[in-house]
């Protein structure tokens, strides 16, 4: 492309937007390069803030200094929130009634959390997905002794870890068998309760929420599908997130199904059908292993996304990436990690077992395609290799 005259606009300023601008000043790009972000705070990093930001131990999850953007050309606007797109025009539309024009296009506005239909918007119920978020719910956990979190995927059980931390009575509550079991499968999710059992966590699986106890607009607790009311001044909803695509309704720009995670559709580089309109990160389903295009919501996935995407728009060969897919999550004292693409129908192999930390194995049709440890760190990330070698064909999308 000619350099000379382009203008990449990115939508979105989390850590896909920025991973983006990034590998394209590092893949060569040198034109105008403009990155608008929705939030009146510079580009964050997420994962710390149901961790050690919720707790109090930092306050700090700026991923990137100021002079950064000015050292890099980076145009970053914030408090910008993009509200429509004419493809044909080429050309933003924003809240505040503004038009920004671009040459190409790369759709990174990530996820908004789901909320329970019918529930009140009252005091005390939380969801966690910006840092404002996470500065409401560490105010109020700091005088909470009971609180309720209501799902147990990633971000559900490391909520529920940092309020034990805190000292909070917590019941975590999921409607599937165990927690992460989405993620995990049942059998590594019965290790993962087992751990929060002992942590103190009253942990309540097969079962869901029917509404709020409220006195007016005070939280008294919640009220679950068999009747039980628990008692809790501060509740978090963590029934996970649909992708932030609102904006671009008769743009003509691809969507995958809701019922197929939803998302932006684009190829194996993150190019849409729609000329000059690329996607990255959590909003954008790229083609998954599984033969249709996917979702995937992991911090080392939309830095990879983003170096492939840089390549393919610059037409230079990428950068080396990395070849398993890679994710982690602190609980207690414990890391979490998943090394490849463990799926629901795996079959799966606990092959260490110590109590609070863990090895499991996932099988598919006799291939090794993911390995999940607790407290295991070495055990992990020494089988990246023959994991590289079964599943070459799938890795890194």
């Amino acid at each position: 492309m000619s350099q000379a005259v382009e203008h990449v606009l990115i939508v979105g300023a989390g850590l896909a937007g920025l991973r983006t601008a990034e590998e394209l000043r590092k893949a060569g790009y040198e034109g105008e390069l403009t990155l608008l972000g929705d939030e009146n705070r510079a580009p964050y990093d997420r994962p710390p803030l149901s961790k050690q930001y919720v707790r109090g131990e930092t306050d700090d999850t700026t991923l990137r200094p100021a002079e950064f953007f000015t050292e890099k050309g980076i145009d970053l606007r914030l408090g910008a929130t993009a509200t429509g797109v004419d493809t044909v025009a080429r050309e933003v539309t924003l809240a505040d009634g503004s038009r920004l024009g671009y040459d190409r296009l790369i759709i990174a506005t990530g996820l908004r959390p789901r909320r329970i239909p019918g529930f009140p918007d009252v005091p005390g119920v939380h969801v966690l997905r910006s840092h404002d978020d996470a500065a409401r719910l560490r105010e109020q956990l700091a005088n909470t002794g009971e609180a309720v979190v209501v799902g147990a995927g990633f971000i559900g059980c490391e909520l529920t870890a940092s309020f034990r931390a805190r000292g909070v009575d917590v019941t975590l509550v999921e409607p599937q068998a165990t927690p992460l079991a989405a993620a995990l499968g049942t059998e590594v999710g019965a290790l993962v309760a087992r751990l929060h059992t002992e942590e103190g966590v009253d942990v309540r699986c097969g079962i869901g929420v029917e509404s709020l106890v409220t006195e007016g607009d005070t939280l008294r607790g919640v009220r679950l599908s068999d009747g039980t009311v628990i008692d809790a001044g501060l509740v978090v909803i963590g029934v996970g997130s649909v992708p932030v695509t609102d904006w671009l309704a008769d743009s003509g720009i691809p969507l995958a199904a809701p019922a197929d995670g939803g998302g932006v559709l684009t190829d194996d580089t993150g190019r849409t059908s729609v000329d000059g309109v690329w996607a990255v990160g959590d909003v954008a389903a790229w083609p998954h292993h599984s033969g249709r295009n996917k979702r995937v919501e992991h911090w080392t996935n939309a830095g990879e996304q983003a170096r492939l995407l840089a390549a393919a728009m610059l037409g230079v060969e990428p950068a080396a990436g990395v070849q398993v897919p890679y994710v982690w999550s602190d609980q207690y004292e414990l890391k979490i990690q998943v090394l490849g693409t463990p799926g629901g129908a795996d079959e799966v192999r606990i092959v260490d077992d110590q109590g609070r930390k863990f090895l499991a194995h996932y099988f598919r049709d006799g291939v090794l395609v993911a390995v999940v440890g607790a407290g295991m760190t070495g055990k992990v990330m020494k089988m990246r290799g023959q994991l590289a070698a079964a599943t070459q064909p799938e890795a890194a999308h």
